[in-house]
């Protein structure tokens, strides 16, 4: 992937939002395994809020936390726009809001493990 157009895909949602009756974040990264991302990773906020402007934080005494979490998705730009494309149906029909960017970046380095 290096030297390429290279593109970051951020989803920024909450931890307890769904599409039909699985959590978003496990949606994305299991629908981005099948088409082949080259890499995605799921970030768990401690505290935030979205356009709705209603904070979410952390409680140690709650068991089902909704909290910010944020989906990136990294490969080339014309896999990540198909990418989005195959998804964006999905995202529309939530019932709840979400956020979707997408970033130019360079790859310096990639290194697969042993």
């Amino acid at each position: 992937m290096e030297n390429q157009q290279n593109s970051i895909l951020k989803i920024y949602a909450s931890t307890t939002d769904k599409i039909d009756t699985r959590l978003l974040y496990e949606f994305i990264v299991f629908k981005a395994q099948e088409e082949g991302i080259s890499g995605v990773s799921v970030f768990r906020g401690i505290m935030g809020y979205g356009s709705s402007s209603k904070i979410s934080s952390s409680q140690y005494w709650e068991m089902n936390e909704k909290l910010p979490v944020v989906v990136e998705l990294i490969d080339k730009t014309e896999q990540i726009e198909r990418f989005f494309k195959k998804i964006k149906p999905d995202l529309m029909n939530m019932s709840k809001g979400c956020l979707v960017l997408i970033e130019p970046t360079t790859i310096l380095l990639q290194k697969s493990g042993k």
